[in-house]
């Protein structure tokens, strides 16, 4: 079903709001802020490079006094706070975001202004109706729920509802009014934009369609899916592309990073590459880098806690407290993946299968609150309180309470802190969770620092499998959270190993913890995003689709679409003529079931045979029967077949074979490697010819397809090393050929053969699609620089679709190569070409960035 995403992306509520007027005359005015059009980035007098972090909330805490005044101040606990530690310290920091209170509509202009004055500090102020249907309706209610597995299959469905096209737009709109505030500061030339999680999937579209060469990483908190989950969201490719149109993408884990890219293999037929340690995906010419690294702690900020006042008092009183008892310790929001009940549980089991525990073991939980709302919340909350109250009365007795719920909400940062610092074990168990820092601020705590005497440096840690920070504790216990008994196994394990080996395994967390740090963190990721943003003025752009589809096509600077005005005249001026043509994908569309060519092209092919001034080639890759059979009616036509291997100069010519390989055994050994990986294939199949042998996976599942195809690739590579052949992979299939094979080879010679007749060529057309025919560019590109090559005065090397390839030329699609042939010949003039009845959207940068015009 064709997508439904809203074309008109200005006008997505109904009724829509109202414009406004920029809200920030300040910072529009500031010196040295240009327009996307007006900045050379070569100016000595460029301005600064800044970097603009975009979170969902500004790292602000808002308080309004009884006499109505508003009074600000930094939310030290807010992680985009504390990546300002990583990054260069002369770069001047832009926070843009919303407030956490609901800010009259007579205030905005003074609040804004004096935000950036005061923190530098962008507000995005959202209307409260569409703020609830963004956050908590599309964001909390539905996204979130289907990003941490749950697929909402009816409106009661625990956290999740149905999708409602409503809230999407309320997204959308959302999104869109983050981008207009980041508009107002942004100089694209210089500026990097950092925008965080799921709350902001739709802005990088925003934002590169206004400023196409903007510097944009996007960092993505939460898990991200198996594309089996991710593809029942009606927006997904709408989403998908989104996300490719930034620069640098980072996640958590690799899991998370597999499944967008395999997200992007099946939605979206891309496929990617790992090249000296970064994933590389191709996206219309523009390189999508993918990073994976887990956010850190502040080192900084977590010692200095330590070492106040009130956390050492604290300490003390809590040591009083639970003298002689063996804690345990839990912190997670109250939200119903963080598997708070099922904690409980295995508390329960605890103390069923270890009555020693009894008396000593406690479970303190403190439990955040809530960042949404709902009936799943009140409900989740309830369950808890319910579990132990029970196991309370099951094990306690007047001094002595199992587990601890702390649900107040009113814990300072020093308490919790003080918790972390006397827990003998910390356990974290959600069930589904990305970003989670409670067992690195564990780690940190308990190793404690000198102002905090007698409290050992160790300790252990059960965690969920299922969480972001779970692969770099190499030393936690691991546990499935639904698996009550390994939980209460891991945490009597936990709590009974000899203290030498908590000592170990704590050593090796704190290591990691304090060498990768949320300034470590921040600096890694800055860094790689200015490495993936290097090149952005060393290509000419284009914009094409409408809405969420919008991409940029980023191209070479020399790379243009093939004019009618340019080469009809040098075609007709011209007196010895060599056109290369490739077949599929360039004569017959790669889509069309029926592969045998039409009588128009037939009779095209003939036309331009015709006339004596053409040599007319078809290059292809097929084998020779079948093409002489299928052009069975192009007396003059000739035919270049298997990449070169058989070449005949027309129809009652002998084939000529290459005569690099007269002998075929290499094929006994490939044909039943080949074999093999069919068999285990579903979807595959292989093709043999003359010359070659070619294995096809694109009926195949895409990810086991490309997995089988990389290792099929490295097993040929191994068993015919020996033999005379090259093994080359291309876009779904792996080849084995004979050495000295290529449609670049097939060029060379027909060139050399037509100079030797006398009659060089002066013009030559060279059209192809896929990446054999980049041979044939290649040869033609670096022609000049070869003293042997004759000069030729004309050449048109020109690849069918718009993507980056070695030609100076390309043409839309099969049907722009069959009228550029009509009008070689005269058959069709340039004026009876059916006009566009919608723009193409190639709107090519002359010298000058994109304006916001699509």
């Amino acid at each position: 079903m064709p997508s439904r995403s809203h074309a008109d992306l200005l006008s997505l509520i109904s009724p829509p709001p109202p414009p406004q007027s920029p809200r920030l005359p300040r910072v529009l005015n500031l010196p040295g802020v240009l327009s996307d059009s007006e900045t050379d980035p070569s100016s000595p007098s460029s301005p600064a490079q800044r970097r603009i972090i975009v979170t969902n909330h500004l790292p602000l805490q808002t308080r309004r006094h009884p006499s109505g005044d508003l009074s600000f101040s930094w939310d030290t606990d807010a992680l985009c706070f504390h990546l300002r530690t990583g990054l260069p310290s002369s770069t001047s920091i832009i926070h843009v975001g919303t407030l956490r209170a609901d800010i009259d509509p007579s205030e905005h202009d003074s609040v804004a202004h004096h935000l950036f004055e005061e923190f530098k500090c962008v507000p995005v102020f959202l209307p409260p109706d569409l703020h609830q249907r963004f956050y908590h309706g599309f964001c909390k209610h539905y996204l979130w729920p289907l990003l941490h597995y749950l697929l909402p299959l009816s409106p009661a469905s625990l956290a999740g509802i149905q999708f409602d096209r409503r809230l999407w737009l309320a997204y959308l709109s959302a999104n869109k009014l983050f981008a207009d505030r980041i508009t107002e500061i942004l100089s694209s030339d210089h500026d990097f934009v950092w925008a965080h999680d799921y709350h902001l999937l739709a802005l990088p579209t925003f934002l590169r369609k206004r400023f196409p060469r903007i510097k944009l990483g996007f960092f993505f908190h939460s898990p991200f899916p198996s594309s089996e989950i991710f593809r029942t969201l009606p927006v997904r490719e709408e989403l998908l592309r989104a996300l490719l149109n930034a620069d640098l993408l980072g996640f958590h884990t690799y899991d998370y990073a597999r499944h967008f890219l395999s997200c992007c293999s099946r939605l979206l037929g891309l496929d990617y590459e790992s090249k000296r340690g970064y994933i590389r995906l191709d996206y219309y010419g523009r390189t999508v880098t993918v990073k994976i690294l887990h956010v850190g702690v502040d080192m900084g900020q977590l010692e200095a806690t330590l070492n106040c006042t009130e956390t050492k008092s604290k300490v003390t009183d809590l040591m009083n407290r639970f003298k002689d008892k063996i804690l345990l310790l839990g912190r997670d929001d109250m939200d119903i993946f963080k598997g708070i009940s099922l904690k409980f549980l295995a508390m329960e089991q605890l103390l069923e299968e270890h009555p020693k525990l009894r008396g000593r073991a406690v479970l303190i939980q403190i439990a955040n609150p809530p960042r949404s709302q709902g009936k799943d919340i009140q409900e989740m909350q309830e369950e808890a309180h319910s579990i132990a109250k029970r196991i309370n009365e099951k094990f306690g007795s007047p001094d002595y309470s199992p587990i601890v719920l702390l649900d107040g909400g009113s814990l300072q940062t020093y308490e919790k802190i003080a918790y972390y610092a006397i827990a003998e074990c910390c356990v974290v168990n959600p069930v589904r969770d990305g970003m989670n820092l409670v067992p690195y601020e564990y780690t940190v705590c308990r190793q404690g620092s000198d102002a905090l005497e007698g409290l050992p440096k160790k300790s252990m840690i059960v965690v969920s499998e299922f969480i972001g920070c779970s692969p770099s504790l190499s030393g936690a216990i691991r546990v499935n959270p639904w698996n009550i008994e390994a939980m209460a196994d891991a945490m009597n394990l936990a709590i009974s190993l000899p203290e030498d080996e908590k000592q170990l395994r704590h050593e090796k967390h704190y290591k990691y913890v304090s060498s990768h740090d949320i300034a470590y963190w921040a600096r890694s990721f800055d860094q790689d995003l200015q490495k993936s943003c290097k090149d952005h003025f060393m290509k000419r752009c284009w914009g094409i689709g409408f809405g969420l589809n919008f991409r940029v096509v980023a191209l070479g600077p020399n790379f243009r679409k093939l004019s009618v005005e340019h080469i009809v005249p040098a075609y007709r001026r011209t007196r010895s003529r060599l056109i290369l043509l490739d077949y599929d994908g360039t004569m017959m569309p790669n889509s069309s079931i029926v592969k045998t060519p039409s009588k128009e092209v037939i009779e095209i092919l003939n036309d331009l045979c015709s006339d004596e001034k053409n040599v007319v080639f078809l290059v292809s890759g097929r084998g020779k029967d079948s093409l002489s059979k299928w052009f069975d009616a192009c007396e003059k036509l000739g035919i270049s077949a298997e990449h070169g291997y058989f070449t005949r100069w027309n129809r009652d010519s002998p084939w000529e074979s290459c005569e690099l390989a007269s002998e075929f055994e290499w094929k006994r050994i490939a044909e039943p490697v080949m074999r093999l990986y069919t068999e285990t294939t579903d979807g595959s199949y292989i093709e043999e010819k003359e010359s070659a042998i070619v294995w096809h996976h694109q009926d195949a599942d895409p990810d086991f397809g490309s997995c089988q195809a990389k290792e099929l690739l490295d097993h040929l590579e191994n068993v015919l090393a020996n033999e005379p052949v090259v093994v080359n992979r291309g876009k779904y299939i792996v080849e084995v050929k004979p050495q000295g094979i290529s449609k670049g080879i097939v060029a060379r010679n027909l060139i050399s053969t037509m100079t030797d007749r006398k009659k060089p060529p002066d013009f030559v057309l060279c059209i192809g699609d896929d990446r054999s025919d980049e041979d044939m560019f290649e040869t033609f590109m670096e022609s000049p620089k070869k003293p042997s090559f004759p000069v030729i005065s004309e050449v048109f090397a020109c690849t069918v679709g718009n993507k980056p390839s070695k030609a100076k030329y390309y043409l839309d699609d099969t049907a722009e190569v069959i009228k550029l042939l009509k009008l070689l010949q005269g058959r069709m003039t340039p004026f009876s070409q059916p006009q566009r009845t919608a723009p193409n959207l190639h709107l090519l940068f002359e010298g000058s960035l994109m304006s916001d015009q699509l």
